[in-house]
């Protein structure tokens, strides 16, 4: 079994998910010790647990839809297939699930096109692929710039106030962003604590208009910042994904009880028979059961609910490290 992460540990990582981009000089403040513990910390969760800070585009802001795909295959056609995906740009997560024949895998497509020719066409008409579904996110209840991490519960009520950046006020409708925009998302995507020097590289942009664009981004609700890790390290070694169909008047009220319980990472309203998704993250078996026993079971309005173990995660968010900063 993996070794549990200490509390200082789990402070820096719960504050890096309120703000990935925080100072350590502030981070360590608001912690109570010095900039160079929080760095080295910093570098060795790196190494130890995989972490990363990832600058992410709100694709809903973009006025872009978000979709989660079931392809049911052939045993030896699941990992090949998984691989594949999670070397596409517009995927997010890729896993293994349901004895290892089927893969699970969350889209970002740019455009109507893309869609059409990934979801239409390229993945049903896939060698030894079974089944197929694919289901719109129309709504996400938790997930996206409210990560797990702020359920750990590791820092204080005033320690978040410090680190707590200022809401976002988003005007309603979508942002248009240009191709330098894009750029400089890219370049947050694979180090979302990457330097204004770093960005400015990338961009080919001067470091005033690169601090501007970075500013807009935020303040527009597009850019937010998330947090890679791996679970395990936390103690929470059993991830499973729930389809449940539940009755449309009770929607809402479902979606809003499970963005509050500590297990669930992710919930969205989909399309599709199986209207809502979620992923929860557990200790064991025995607490998942009594979860979907004592949670799930005492929410009225949900018909049925399917339930798969995550077997391995392919892709959660990116595929290549990311640089630590010195």
């Amino acid at each position: 079994m993996t070794r549990p992460l200490d509390q200082l540990d789990l402070q820096l990582l719960q504050a890096l998910q309120l703000d990935g981009r925080a100072p350590f000089s502030r981070i360590a403040a608001a912690l109570g010790v010095s900039d160079q513990t929080v760095a080295r910390r910093f570098r060795r969760l790196h190494t130890k647990v995989g972490l990363r800070v990832l600058g992410m585009a709100d694709e809903s802001r973009l006025g872009r839809s978000n979709w989660f795909v079931r392809l049911q295959c052939t045993p030896d056609m699941a990992e090949r297939l998984a691989d594949a995906l999670a070397r596409r740009p517009d995927t997010s997560y890729v896993a293994l699930i349901s004895g290892g024949s089927e893969v699970v895998c969350a889209m970002k497509p740019r455009s109507h096109t893309v869609r059409d020719e990934l979801l239409l066409g390229r993945l049903p008409r896939t060698q030894r692929v079974i089944g197929f579904s694919a289901h719109c996110l129309l709504h996400r209840f938790y997930g996206g710039r409210l990560g797990w991490l702020q359920k750990v519960n590791a820092l204080t009520t005033e320690q978040e106030a410090a680190l707590r950046p200022p809401p976002v006020e988003a005007a309603p409708g979508t942002v248009t962003i240009d191709d330098t925009d894009e750029e400089l998302l890219a370049a947050l995507f694979r180090d979302g604590r990457a330097g204004l020097a770093e960005l400015q590289t990338a961009c080919g942009q001067s470091e005033e208009v690169v601090r501007r664009r970075l500013d807009r981004l935020r303040d527009s609700g597009v850019l937010y910042f998330a947090v890679q890790y791996s679970p395990e390290h936390l103690g929470h070694e059993v991830g499973a994904l729930l389809w449940l169909t539940v009755a449309p008047s009770a929607l809402a009220e479902v979606g809003n009880a499970l963005a509050e319980h500590a297990e669930v990472e992710f919930a969205a309203a989909a399309t599709g028979r199986v209207n809502i998704i979620a992923a929860v993250r557990c200790r064991g078996t025995e607490e998942l059961y009594a979860y979907l026993n004592d949670k799930i079971g005492a929410l009225d309005g949900i018909r049925t609910v399917e339930t798969a173990l995550i077997l391995r995660q392919i892709k959660q968010l990116a595929l290549a490290p990311g640089a630590v900063p010195d």
